[in-house]
């Protein structure tokens, strides 16, 4: 198993703890696209996802308007050949409630030319893993 796409999906998963744009940005293709499980969840409705490096500064705007706190933390990293899935948890706390959630999370990081192209979250191990093709 090669482990450059596990490594690089651990320097992108430490980049966004951090909220660093530059960071996210080396290891993310120029069209980036990301599909985060919590605005669909919450809206209701289809989430178009945030694309590029303008798409990384308007996530992270929209996460730290609405969380105090957010981690993503990996217990299981498959690494798929094209992709990689994470299967661990998001902790965090929200900003105007400081309600502390703690949450299942499965991402899906798809690559192209060794960087990030797409990464699809979501809120059921389960559910990311027929996402990835894979059985539970």
């Amino acid at each position: 198993m090669s482990l450059a796409n596990v490594e690089i999906t651990k320097r992108g998963i430490d980049a966004f703890n951090r909220r660093d744009v530059e960071a996210l940005a080396e290891v993310v293709t120029p069209d980036f696209e990301w599909f985060p499980a919590l605005p669909s969840t919450v809206e209701g409705e289809r989430f178009s996802g945030y694309r590029g490096r303008e798409g990384i500064e308007t996530y992270f705007d929209d996460v730290r308007s609405t969380w105090q706190e957010l981690r993503v933390l990996g217990n299981e990293f498959r690494d798929l050949g094209d992709s990689v899935v994470l299967l661990g948890r998001a902790d965090g706390r929200g900003r105007g409630s400081r309600v502390e959630v703690d949450m299942p999370l499965g991402v899906i990081y798809d690559f192209r030319e060794g960087k990030i192209s797409r990464v699809r979250t979501h809120l059921d191990h389960g559910e990311a893993l027929r996402a990835a093709g894979l059985a539970e």
